[in-house]
């Protein structure tokens, strides 16, 4: 990326809506506040561009917004609906009147994790998928289907076992201290179903007990433990399915997420990785700055998955 280059980046996801205004390697600017459903959904590419826009009017005063050369925007969604994407980075290309790239937040994870190099990248936050792009820059994936049919291991999963843990106990089932981190949600667990019936976002409240799961397990809960244990064991097969056995050499992935910033979560997730023959790599970066590189070159070998505004822009 140029040094005079400002370009807009975003992360809209379903929990958080990040942006930054960048130059060059220079940060002048970020914001966030909540996420939304999806691209894909009715009405998806506008809800997104107006969240965006008001993301962007957070930002700290005096920016030089209108300076903007590219604008970058990993969202939630992409992948259930091409035409979609293309819409958005359309409306975000007249917007700004600068060229607009939309990708999904997992493909620029996994940018930004490799720096555009081929390779694996696991991504555990209140979704869990991995993703891997090959060497002729076809994708491989596994997981990240959503909490109805996947995100198994994710923030979402761990937390919902805690509550489903919770519940067991109130049934006479194994004691947990997890029943006392409940109690700050609810006065008794018969009433958490009420509760999470009446949050505007289930999947993102439940995510948001997976701190709490990791904390009981860390000071020594059984039952907390083994969630965390099966986790691990899940998203290993996950990156493992993603990578495809890579050919009998040695699989490598970077690891992203809220839920691998935990030092004790990483831990036993790398243990898990080593044993089946995985080893973990430092990231490079995260989704934003894969979403900056998505806007400012291409030819990248995830060419094919980024929705770009069509406009003939000059290299």
């Amino acid at each position: 990326m140029e040094a005079t280059e400002v370009v807009l980046v975003a992360d809209v996801g379903k929990s958080r809506c990040r942006v930054e205004l960048r130059s060059g390697t220079e940060l002048l600017g970020a914001a966030d506040q909540h996420g939304f459903p999806g691209v894909h959904v009715d009405n998806g590419p506008s809800l997104a561009f107006e969240l965006l826009l008001e993301t962007v009017s957070l930002l700290p005063p005096g920016l030089p917004l209108s300076a903007i050369t590219s604008v970058g925007a990993a969202v939630a969604g992409v992948e259930a609906s091409a035409e979609k994407s293309q819409e958005l980075a359309t409306m975000l290309s007249r917007r700004f009147s600068v060229p607009a790239a939309v990708l999904s937040d997992a493909t620029a994870a996994q940018l930004g994790a490799l720096q555009g190099a081929p390779g694996t990248t696991l991504i555990v936050g209140t979704g869990a998928v991995a993703f891997r792009f090959d060497e002729a820059g076809v994708l491989h994936r596994a997981d990240g289907w959503g909490p109805y049919l996947g995100d198994r291991g994710s923030g979402r999963w761990i937390g919902q076992q805690g509550l489903q843990a919770v519940l067991e106990a109130h049934d006479g089932g194994p004691a947990t201290s997890l029943s006392a981190a409940a109690g700050a949600l609810v006065e008794s667990p018969d009433m958490l179903p009420g509760w999470l019936a009446a949050n505007e976002n289930p999947y993102r409240a439940m995510a948001r007990f997976a701190p709490l799961v990791l904390h009981a397990a860390e000071a020594g809960d059984a039952v907390a433990h083994g969630i965390i244990g099966e986790a691990c064991r899940i998203l290993t097969r996950t990156v493992g399915l993603a990578s495809g056995g890579d050919n009998g050499s040695t699989a490598r992935v970077a690891l992203l997420g809220g839920v691998v910033g935990s030092d004790f979560f990483a831990a036993l997730l790398r243990k898990s990785l080593a044993s089946a023959g995985i080893e973990v790599v430092a990231p490079l970066g995260d989704g934003l700055d894969g979403a900056a590189l998505a806007a400012t070159r291409r030819g990248l070998i995830q060419e094919r998955y980024i929705h770009r505004d069509g406009t003939n822009w000059p290299d």
